[in-house]
This record gives structure tokens, C-alpha cells and sequence, in this order.
């Protein structure tokens, strides 16, 4: 009996062992899973050519260890506003949003806001990285990184005859996506409506709106060629406007990984990465113009003298922030006169 039970026994304790000892290699073999959350219909140029390139090279490097789910549309719940404390908290991983969509909470980022501040999109973008290194990641430390990027010259879309001139502009209802941005339509003569992107089509089909600013590259994907009748664009290198995105991860999740994915996510992080989703957005603008020329819309381009009046007139809205970050305790001269030189780095002068 009593070797009998002595067999049982040690049988068990080397089940018990062989049990821890196998425990570290079946953790160490478990996949990582990232899940990425962001506002857009999956064909939008940046889903599509960024976000799922990227999640598919950052898998690739990984060697099979990363494994990342991408949830369009904000599928796994609330609004856009909220996809910044999706990241910070843990809901998701990564997400692909807008500093603009919580006003006021990343003031330094909305220097690349201001009027007639953007070149192209790849241009500032890598602008955008190199600010935020010398001055947002205090602002933006509540999560990590991958890239910061801006898009296109953002223009007008408007129903009707649409805006020749700054006068056209008084009694039009436009929707804007920042507080910079609805800043400037009310300096222009308009008055703003505040919204996300995805709101902005039932907006102007209804007649909420009676346009809105928002680059060329999202207009194809919201069909904004088929709600509007006009496209008013400046002359010039810099745009009316741009708005400041973030393609940023979970601290902890970003603490947590493995030596070696934490490195493949590295690599596919800063300058290079900001630029590739720049080049991106600029891309994203020429279909967004061929659908609006089959639409058989105006394509209205201000002339120099023209363009010369708005800047006039949106120039109260660059003083208005300068004045407001200093007394909030940034240096908001040097930070605007920077962001310029940095853009003109990579853009070339005005």
C-alpha cells in the first residue's frame, strides 16, 4: 500500500514539475497582439496606405511573434474625441487620431494649426516630428509615439456658387475640425460648426452645414464631391490650414513588449515613418480632385492679390495664440517661429 501510494506521489510531483518547467517556454512563445482603433472607413488613403502597410510590415519584422488587429470606423466603440484616452488607458493598443479633437489639451501641437502655416504633407510632417522632439513630449507623454504628421493644404468645399472672394464668405455655415480651424472660420466671416470628419457628410446633406474645410484625400472616401457644387484653393505654397494627427501606442503595452518587437516597433517609428504617412495624405489628394472635376464642380484658385486679403485677415488668429501660450507659460514666439523654419526646412521658403 504504502508503495503503492509512494508511486502515486511521485508520479505526481513529476507531473508538478514538468508542468512549471514547460510554463516560461509556453509563455515565452505567446504571441503579442496589437489592436488599432481609428475614425475612418478602412479604404480612406491613410487606413489603406499607412496603417495596414505598416501593421503588415512591423508583423513581417517581427518574424510571426506580432499579430495586429485593425479596427476601422471606430468599431470597438465611442466617439473620436475619445480614441486619445482609448490609448492612454488601455482600451486599445495604438490609435490613429487628431490632437484637435480635445481642444485645448495639446496646445503646443496647434502652432502647426495656424493660417497659411502648411506646405505639403510629407514636408510637414517631418516638420511635425522634429517639434515634436524639441517640444511636445511633455505634452504627449501620456502615451507613445509612433508618429506625428499633418496632411495636405487643407481648402474650402462649399455648396452652390461657392467663395471667390473674402466677402463670400459672410452667412455660410462651415464645418471645422480644430479650435485653430474654427478659429479662423470665424475670422474669414463664416461661422463654424465644431465636428469630427465622420459627422460632416450627413451634416452637409442635410443642410446643417453649408461646407466645410477639410484637405482633398478625405474627400473621397466621405463623397464630399457629390454633397458640394465648389473646391476654393490659394495661391501659394502654404494652405489655409492644417490639422496635427498623432499614430500613437499605450505606454504600458509599449513598456511591456518583448526586447525584440519593442525593437521592429522602433524602426517603424519617428522621421521616416511621420514622413511616409505625409507622402500619404498627399497622395490621397488626387483623387479627391478627379472626383470633384467629374463631378463637374468649380475649381476656384484665389489669385495672389486675393489670397493676400485672407492672410491679412486670419493674421489676428496667429497673434491671438502667440498671446495665449505665453501666458500659459510656453515660449510660443520661439515655438511659432521654429515650427516655420522647420517647415521651410524641408518645404523650401514661402
Amino acid at each position: 500500500m504504502r508503495s503503492r501510494l509512494g508511486l502515486h506521489l511521485g508520479l505526481a510531483a513529476l507531473t508538478l514539475a514538468a508542468a512549471l518547467s514547460a510554463w516560461p517556454v509556453v509563455s515565452a512563445a505567446q504571441d503579442v497582439t496589437l489592436r488599432i482603433h481609428h475614425f475612418l472607413p478602412a479604404p480612406a488613403p491613410v487606413p489603406k496606405n499607412f496603417i495596414t502597410p505598416w501593421a503588415e510590415k512591423v508583423t513581417k519584422e517581427a518574424g510571426g511573434k506580432l499579430k495586429v488587429e485593425i479596427y476601422p470606423s471606430m468599431q470597438l466603440g465611442g466617439r473620436p474625441p475619445a480614441l486619445i484616452d482609448q490609448a492612454r488607458d488601455g482600451v486599445v493598443d495604438i490609435v490613429w487620431t487628431l490632437t484637435g479633437y480635445t481642444p485645448g489639451r495639446f496646445p503646443g501641437s496647434e502652432v502647426f494649426e495656424l493660417p497659411f502655416m502648411p506646405a505639403s504633407g510629407e514636408a510637414t510632417s517631418q516638420a511635425a516630428w522634429e517639434f515634436y522632439e524639441k517640444y511636445l513630449k511633455k505634452e504627449l507623454d501620456s502615451v507613445h509615439i509612433v508618429a506625428v504628421h499633418v496632411h495636405g493644404p487643407g481648402l474650402l468645399h462649399v455648396k452652390g456658387n461657392g467663395v471667390t472672394k473674402l466677402e463670400d464668405m459672410k452667412g455660410l455655415k462651415l464645418r471645422g475640425p480644430t479650435r485653430q480651424a474654427t478659429a479662423l472660420i470665424s475670422a474669414l466671416g463664416a461661422t463654424p460648426v465644431g465636428m469630427p470628419v465622420p459627422a460632416m457628410p450627413e451634416a452637409l446633406s442635410k443642410g446643417v452645414i453649408d461646407g466645410t474645410v477639410i484637405p482633398w484625400e478625405v474627400t473621397t472616401p466621405l463623397k464630399v464631391a457629390q454633397l458640394v457644387q465648389s473646391h476654393t484653393n490659394f495661391t501659394g505654397s502654404r494652405g489655409l490650414y492644417t490639422s496635427f494627427f498623432l499614430f500613437a501606442m499605450n505606454k504600458a503595452k509599449y513598456d511591456g513588449l518583448p526586447a525584440d518587437i519593442k525593437k521592429v516597433i522602433d524602426a517603424n517609428s519617428g522621421l521616416a515613418t511621420s514622413k511616409w504617412v505625409g507622402r500619404v495624405m498627399d497622395e490621397g489628394d488626387a483623387p479627391g480632385i478627379e472626383a470633384a472635376k467629374a463631378a463637374g464642380n468649380k475649381m476656384i484658385t484665389l489669385d495672389a492679390a486675393e489670397t493676400a486679403r485672407w492672410k491679412a485677415a486670419a493674421a489676428p488668429i496667429t497673434e491671438a495664440w502667440v498671446k495665449e501660450m505665453t501666458e500659459k507659460g510656453l515660449p510660443a514666439a520661439a515655438m511659432l517661429k521654429d515650427a516655420r523654419a522647420m517647415i521651410a526646412k524641408y518645404a523650401g521658403a514661402e
